[in-house]
């Protein structure tokens, strides 16, 4: 496994990004830049994402976990804080109960499907993902101006802000046949999905400083969504902040603050 990464290093306390699904490591660019100060700040693209390496098998949170320490450890780091969005917030989740040595806090921002998914919608959920509209990203597109005309229509790209132009340019590429599409793979979409239905998040309660982000507009809206976060997180903050489902590239400057207040109150 090759994985690429983002660094920031003008600080010393250090701090790992991790993006959600079919995303890469350049959505972290405002926090990144606004942090810079006071942390080393890393943020690499998942296996399977942008140009990290695409294996074919195994998106397994074990193995991404095993990625993130590794490299954990070529930094020389043996501990980090630690900041997910969506399906690496189970990652989180996970990684806390698992090793919780290697993280000094967790903030989930708009995390998904922290428990595992009931059997009974194992076999229409594949059938669901296909059509969410955020891997419309995916392609194939006929031409790269195909593809960023409707790329522009997606909720994470709404303000087609420089930033948000960067983080469409860095996940797309033009394929062997002349199509444009997503360097996400398709093996990591399937594999990502069967992780998150198999393994649940919560097992036992987790000790570690945790910021939960509910953005207004974001996935998590209903109490019973968050309920699991409150029972098991016992050191938990919860905001909210304005913005949709990516609000560190819709609304940066709330969501940038509220991350920087809630890390500066960590040891």
């Amino acid at each position: 496994m090759e994985i690429s990464y983002l660094e920031w290093n003008q600080g010393e306390k250090p701090l790992l990004l991790l993006h959600g699904m079919a995303d890469n490591a350049l959505v972290w660019s405002s926090l990144g830049n606004y942090l810079v100060a006071d942390y080393h700040i890393v943020a690499p693209d998942m296996r399977g994402h942008g140009e990290s390496s695409k294996p074919e098998r195994d998106y397994s949170f074990e193995s991404a976990i095993a990625d993130l320490e590794t490299l954990m450890d070529k930094l020389g780091w043996t501990t980090a804080h630690l900041v997910s969005h969506s399906w690496t917030g189970k990652l989180a989740a996970i990684w806390a109960r698992q090793n919780s040595e290697c993280l000094q806090s967790i903030t989930l921002v708009d995390p998904i499907f922290i428990w595992k998914i009931p059997n009974f919608l194992k076999l229409t959920f594949p059938l669901l993902y296909r059509v969410l509209p955020f891997l419309k990203s995916m392609g194939p597109f006929a031409t790269y101006e195909e593809a960023e005309q409707k790329i522009r229509q997606l909720s994470q790209y709404q303000n087609w802000s420089s930033i948000q132009q960067q983080v469409f340019q860095a996940g797309i590429e033009q394929k062997p046949d002349g199509s444009w599409g997503s360097k996400f793979t398709i093996a990591a979409r399937d594999g990502i999905f069967d992780a998150v239905m198999q393994v649940p998040g919560f097992i036992t309660p987790i000790d570690i400083p945790a910021l939960f982000i509910q953005p207004e507009k974001g996935v998590n809206r209903q109490n019973w969504q968050i309920q699991p976060y409150k029972t098991n997180l016992k050191n938990l903050t919860l905001n909210k902040v304005p913005g949709n489902h990516w609000p560190f590239l819709t609304e940066p400057e709330e969501f940038n603050q509220t991350v920087a207040e809630f890390l500066a109150e960590q040891k």
